[in-house]
C-alpha cells in the first residue's frame, strides 16, 4: 500500500490537533504500506525475529477471500456497532488500534478478540510522518502502543503492525517483526475517512478488489457513520458473491 501518501485529516472536526487519523492525502510521496510499493529492508540487526518483517497483503487462506481491517479505533460509540455487524455475518476482521485509544478503551479489546478478530498495532499518536523522523522515535511510537496494548488486552497477542498514513521504513518493520507483528498493508482503500458517500465507499472496495484482498477502512477517529453502512452493503455484497473472510498472512 503506497504508505505514507494515504492517511492525514479528514477535516478538523474528525481528527486532533496535529494527528491527522484519516484524510486527505499528501501529494506525491510513494506509500510503503500499499500494493506495489516495497521500501528495501534493511541488514537484520539481530537473529531471531519472530515474523517476517515485509508487509502484508495477501489472505492466508486460498480461493475467494477478503481481510477486512479497521482502523483508529477502539471506539466506544462505533467499535460495537462495527462488532455486532461482523457478527451478524460470521466475518473476521483485524482491529488496527491506536495505543491511547486501547488503554481508554480495555473492554472492547477483550470484545474483539473473543469475537475471534485480530489485533493491529497503529502506533501512539497517529504521525503519519513518522518515516521521516528518528528510527528511535519510530521505535517509541510503535513499542508505546504495544505496551498500552498488552496492558489493556491482558496480553492477548497483536499479530500485525500498521503504519500510520503506510509511513513504513525498513528499521520500523524490522522493530515490529522483531516484537511478533507483521507490518500490515492493504490493497483497497475507498478513502471512507474523507467521507465521500456510502455508495462512493461501496463502489470504491469492489472496483479495487481486483488489486488483492486486503480492505482498509476505518472504525475510529471520527464520524464513521458512512462507514459502517458501507460495510454493512459490502458485507451483503461479499456474501452474495461467495467470498470468504480471512486473515493477512501473519
Amino acid at each position: 500500500m503506497t504508505a505514507a501518501t494515504l492517511a492525514s485529516c479528514a477535516g478538523a472536526s474528525d481528527t486532533p490537533a496535529n494527528r491527522p487519523v484519516g484524510g486527505t492525502r499528501q501529494a506525491a510521496r510513494p506509500v510503503p504500506g500499499a500494493a506495489g510499493v516495497e521500501p528495501p529492508i534493511a541488514p537484520r540487526p539481530k537473529e531471531g525475529a519472530r515474523v517476517d518483517p515485509s508487509i502484508s497483503r495477501h489472505s492466508e487462506d486460498g480461493g475467494k477471500t477478503v481481510n477486512l481491517t479497521l482502523d483508529d479505533g477502539p471506539d466506544p460509540v462505533w467499535t460495537p456497532r462495527f462488532l455486532d455487524l461482523l457478527g451478524k455475518h460470521d466475518a473476521k476482521a483485524v482491529f488496527c488500534v491506536l495505543g491511547p485509544a486501547a488503554k481508554a478503551n480495555p473492554e472492547l479489546l477483550g470484545r474483539i478478540v473473543d469475537a475471534g478478530h485480530r489485533l493491529c498495532d497503529h502506533s501512539v499518536h497517529h504521525d503519519t510522518g513518522m518515516d521521516k523522523k528518528p528510527v528511535d522515535y519510530q521505535t517509541r511510537e510503535i513499542l508505546d502502543a504495544k505496551d498500552m496494548i498488552d496492558r489493556a488486552s491482558g496480553g492477548r497477542r497483536i499479530w500485525y503492525y500498521r503504519a500510520p498514513g503506510g509511513a513504513f521504513t525498513p528499521e520500523s518493520r524490522r522493530v515490529a517483526a522483531d516484537h511478533g507483528m507483521r507490518p500490515l498493508g492493504w490493497n483497497v482503500d475507498p478513502s471512507d475517512y474523507q467521507r465521500p458517500g456510502v455508495d462512493a465507499i461501496v463502489t470504491r472496495v469492489q472496483q479495487q478488489l481486483a488489486k488483492g484482498p486486503t480492505v482498509l477502512m476505518h472504525d475510529g477517529g471520527g464520524n464513521r457513520e458512512q462507514s459502517f453502512q458501507a460495510l454493512e452493503k459490502l458485507l451483503t455484497w461479499f456474501d452474495e458473491q461467495g467470498y470468504h473472510y480471512s486473515f493477512p498472512q501473519s
